[in-house]
């Protein structure tokens, strides 16, 4: 079984880690860099770091944000949020990052998977989709969970694989910040088209969760923030509880 990995998420709102429910009622978390130095130090296998109000806002990730977190993290680091260009994308990862994560701007311009991943390789573009099930489907949406793109979001991750992304972050719209676990039926309907990793997000409560999205699901990897952030759960807890149900993880197995 090939190992399954625990990623850490920060999302930022100017400039401090915030969570909420289905995308709203943000509530502060905490300073970024802080936030993933303790993450990491607990066992989180990479951190995502999403600036959540910059593709609404219509401005760049917050780059001194982004530098600040890289220098406390020696797993790898994962940036979204504002990055619309090619020159965008390679800001960020001078910045410190090692890969980006693009989803309004990919939407609008498909291309630009591909500009970055023949520039920086497919292993560093992470597509983003933030899916909200409509009329028995799921619907892609933009602009940090607020407009509709009219894709069905299945359909965009297979074209996203096609162009060029080394990865798809998924998250239910539906399940976000709501703890009553991961949709793994979106997941797998995903999971089982692509040739690439899924990361799911959106939902997670407990270890239970992550056990039945690797399973049910078909995740190749299970994000969460709330659970990790508000010291809901631990991640060498949650490591060892994946172990016992003979789930291949990184540390402490």
């Amino acid at each position: 079984m090939l190992t399954k990995r625990i990623i850490a998420c920060l999302d930022v709102d100017d400039g401090r880690v915030v969570k909420g429910v289905q995308f709203s009622h943000l509530r502060d978390a905490g300073d970024p860099a802080e936030l993933a130095k303790a993450h990491s130090a607990a066992g989180a296998d990479e951190i995502v770091l999403l600036d959540i109000s910059a593709a609404h806002q219509r401005r760049a990730t917050l780059l001194e944000t982004v530098r600040r977190t890289a220098k406390e993290l020696f797993i790898p680091f994962t940036v979204g949020g504002g990055i619309r260009t090619l020159d965008e994308a390679s800001a960020v990862f001078s910045s410190g990052a090692d890969k980006i994560s693009i989803n309004s701007a990919a939407l609008t311009d498909p291309t630009l998977i591909t500009k970055i991943a023949e520039r920086f390789g497919s292993q560093a573009v992470l597509v983003a989709i933030d899916a909200k099930r409509c009329n028995g489907s799921w619907q892609a949406f933009t602009h940090g969970g607020r407009t509709s793109s009219n894709r069905d979001a299945v359909e965009w991750a297979l074209e996203a694989e096609s162009r060029g992304a080394g990865e798809v972050l998924l998250t239910s719209m539906d399940r976000d910040g709501t703890a009553r676990g991961f949709d793994c039926e979106l997941t797998r309907a995903v999971a089982d088209r692509l040739n690439i990793p899924v990361i799911a997000s959106g939902g997670a409560g407990g270890a239970e969760h992550f056990v039945e999205v690797f399973r049910e699901g078909h995740a190749d990897a299970a994000l969460a923030a709330s659970i990790f952030h508000y010291g809901l759960s631990s991640l060498a807890d949650l490591k060892q509880h994946l172990c016992g149900q003979a789930i291949s993880v990184r540390w402490p197995c």
